[in-house]
């Protein structure tokens, strides 16, 4: 039999992103129904390295990062965990002077968003990170940036949004949605059928087939970062390590395990990847250079994942050009977790008052295909909607 539920916004997606919508959207007391395939917090924003950073990013996203940045600071008061989330500090490394060249460039570029980035030549990341490996030249350092458990965080939103009286379900796979001129109609087989005024599309991955079903095509496709972690070590990393122009990243936790990213796995289905054989031996390689006190630890652990990924490594976040009452939220390109909060936020602001307090405009969907979008007005907001629906 069918289960008809009426709401007034209806999310597709329990990642971080889909999750802290919900929660705020329920901050302000709007009815929401959460749609999530698997478990909330268990794809893409589960399985990540759990970097909480805002140095690297391109200037576009930083106020993003920003909000996002202070809203991790509120985590507890969100989520009721801290997820493990520590302000470490971010070291991004150079491996040669044109590396650490671009590095001094960000940082000038990237004034007056409060990273306050400190470029660091190598006699000072030997005096104040002496178990690096000596194959870098400097690097620049985010005191303020670092890192968190995803697999703690990310689910923790959608049990916050429910706790507050969100209609979460979970195993709930959505297989049409379309709009009927007055309402959307979101299905999961014959076994579910949600209507609702306003549809928020953050399903990750999959959202570009949902964007493509209304009309909006874009070229999104899945990464699928490869990840391992290594057996608990005594302590000796204290902060979160990347590499201008990307290659391998790598943090400890306070248990002593070190979790470390670099390289792709395998995937010959869309909705499914493993790690696969070919790269892993590379990852361990440059795990242990970079890191030599890493030679001999053993690996408990591989895993990988499936993320959407624009061309331009920025998510797709606005309002549908075509749909009025669609929001798009996808795309983060890998590194979605650290601004997931604040995209979140963005999404509540934009249904409730039809704006968002943090420019997005850079991240609309009408960049990918602005002939075939239109111009369609934006929505209006849920208030002036449920006032003027019958």
């Amino acid at each position: 039999m069918m289960e008809r539920i009426d709401t007034e916004v209806a999310i597709i997606g329990g990642g971080i992103v889909g999750g802290s919508a919900a929660l705020f959207l329920r901050r302000q007391g709007v009815p929401v129904v959460l749609l999530e395939a698997a478990l909330c917090g268990a794809k893409a924003s589960g399985v990540n390295y759990g970097g909480v950073r805002r140095q690297g990013r391109g200037v576009e996203q930083l106020p993003l990062a920003r909000r996002a940045h202070e809203l991790w600071g509120k985590l507890p008061e969100l989520i009721g965990i801290d997820g493990e989330y520590v302000r470490s500090g971010h070291l991004k490394l150079a491996c040669s002077d044109a590396d650490l060249a671009l590095l001094q460039a960000y940082r000038d570029s990237t004034r007056g968003f409060g990273m306050d980035l400190q470029i660091l030549d190598r006699r000072a990341l030997a005096r104040r990170f002496g178990w690096l490996g000596q194959g870098v030249v400097g690097g620049s350092f985010c005191p303020q940036d670092g890192h968190a458990n995803p697999r703690l965080v990310s689910p923790a939103f959608g049990r916050a949004a429910a706790a507050l009286g969100a209609d979460v379900r979970e195993g709930v796979r959505v297989t049409s949605a379309t709009h009927d001129g007055t309402r959307f109609i979101v299905r999961a087989g014959d076994t579910l059928e949600v209507r609702a005024r306003v549809l928020l599309n953050c399903a990750g991955a999959w959202a570009g087939r949902f964007a493509e079903g209304f009309g909006e095509p874009v070229p999104e496709t899945s990464i699928h970062p490869l990840m391992m972690v290594t057996e608990p070590l005594p302590l000796f990393m204290n902060v979160s390590l990347g590499m201008q122009g990307g290659g391998i990243y790598a943090r400890q936790v306070a248990r002593g395990n070190c979790v470390i990213g670099g390289g792709r796995g395998v995937s010959a289905d869309p909705d499914y990847a493993r790690p696969g054989r070919d790269n892993l031996g590379a990852l361990m390689a440059n795990a242990a250079t970079l890191l030599p006190v890493l030679r001999g630890a053993q690996v408990i652990r591989f895993w990988t994942g499936v993320e959407g990924n624009m061309p331009d490594h920025n998510p797709v976040l606005g309002p549908s050009a075509i749909v009025p009452g669609l929001f798009h939220a996808f795309g983060l390109s890998g590194a979605g977790f650290q601004i997931g909060p604040a995209v979140g936020e963005v999404l509540s602001e934009l249904v409730v008052h039809g704006r968002s307090s943090i420019p997005i405009d850079a991240f609309r969907i009408e960049r990918y295909a602005p002939a075939a979008h239109g111009a369609a007005a934006r929505p209006e907001s849920l208030r002036e909607q449920t006032l003027e629906s019958p």
